[in-house]
Parts: C-alpha cells; sequence; structure tokens
C-alpha cells in the first residue's frame, strides 16, 4: 500500500494531541511501524479512516519482513524464495507441469518462471520435456536431485518459520490462520485468483 510502503507519510513525526480519537484507540493495540504511519497521517489528514491501513499496511510490511527473515535454509543451499516455491510446487503436486500451471500455482507471472526455469535447469533441479503433439508446449518435472532438495530442505525451513512466528502463541496463530484464510478467500473471488 503506498500510504505504508514509504516508511514514513508527510509531516513526518507523530500524530498531534487532537488526532482522531477512533483511530487512536486502533493504535492502542500495537505500537509498530504501521502505527506510526498511522499517526502520521492522522495528523495531516484528522479525519482520514486509517483502518484498511492498519490491516493491509500490517500484512504487507509482515510479507517484507518475512521475505527477509524466513530464508535462511534456503540461502544455504542457494535457494530463492520463488524459486523453492517453483520446486515445491513440483513436489506438492507430484506430476509434470507447463510452465503456465507453474506459474498459476506460484502466482508469478509468466517472465518470471521463464527465468527460474532456467536457472533451476541450468543447476539440475528440473528438466523439460517437448510435447510430442504440440512442440509449443513443455512439460517441467524435478529431477531426483530437486526432489531429494526439497525433502531435504522443507522440514528445516518449517522448523525455521516456526521459529519466526514463535512469540504468537498458538491460539492467536489459529485464529490469525483463520481470518487470513477468510480474507484470501474473498480477494481470490473477487479478483479471479484460481483456488487448488
Amino acid at each position: 500500500m503506498t500510504a505504508v510502503n514509504g516508511g514514513a507519510a508527510p509531516g513526518g513525526g507523530a500524530a498531534a494531541d487532537g488526532a482522531d480519537t477512533r483511530s487512536s484507540a486502533h493504535l492502542g493495540r500495537a505500537d509498530d511501524t504501521v502505527a506510526g504511519v498511522v499517526r502520521q497521517w492522522q495528523a495531516v489528514h484528522p479525519g482520514l479512516d486509517t483502518g484498511p491501513i492498519e490491516i493491509i499496511g500490517r500484512i504487507n510490511r509482515c510479507a517484507a519482513l518475512f521475505q527477509q527473515a524466513e530464508d535462511a535454509p534456503l540461502r544455504r543451499v542457494g535457494l530463492t524464495r520463488p524459486e523453492f516455491e517453483l520446486l515445491c510446487a513440483l513436489r506438492r503436486t507430484g506430476r509434470e507441469l507447463t510452465p503456465s500451471e507453474v506459474a498459476r500455482e506460484t502466482f508469478s507471472s509468466g517472465a518470471a518462471v521463464t527465468k527460474r526455469l532456467k536457472q533451476l535447469t541450468e543447476r539440475a533441479l528440473v528438466e523439460r520435456r517437448g510435447d510430442t503433439r504440440d512442440r509449443r508446449v513443455a512439460h517441467v518435472r524435478l529431477t531426483d536431485a530437486g526432489r531429494d532438495l526439497v525433502d531435504g530442505v522443507l522440514p528445516e525451513q518449517l522448523t525455521y518459520e516456526t521459529a519466526v512466528l514463535s512469540g504468537v502463541d498458538s491460539a492467536a496463530q489459529e485464529e490469525l490462520a483463520v481470518l487470513l484464510g477468510e480474507l484470501l478467500g474473498r480477494l481470490e473471488g473477487r479478483l479471479g485468483a484460481p483456488r487448488f
């Protein structure tokens, strides 16, 4: 969200004493970067409804921080998160996929998938074969090395991600998973995203 991703909103400081009390009540629940951004917006636009920033801004911020922090096991084996997600898509579906199917499975663009497939093919983690009936179509599958890599790294990656979430108790994690699932389902329905 533009209002949050820039880090600091116009004005640069905390909200004035006269900021919207409704928004201040929301902010009483957290003291994080987004709370500071909301206070800044309230300082320059006191009547602004900042509710969407408080949710979407935090989702965006968490996603950015997770991507910075969570990939330690992947870095050890020389993989980026998008490359690992591509390998995992091939592993969990258990079958060959076309590049367009890989793009849908990983929520990636076709160009990004093409680049990742090239890199992973060069590392002998995936292999491509042409379709016998249509030379324009390719099929992608894991090599034995690719499958072994996923099976070896995935448990370690999940352990690492469990540690990242360890500051949130299990009941809150379950509630958060349900709420995010509801939000994602609504967004996928509205935006026409594929469901699996």
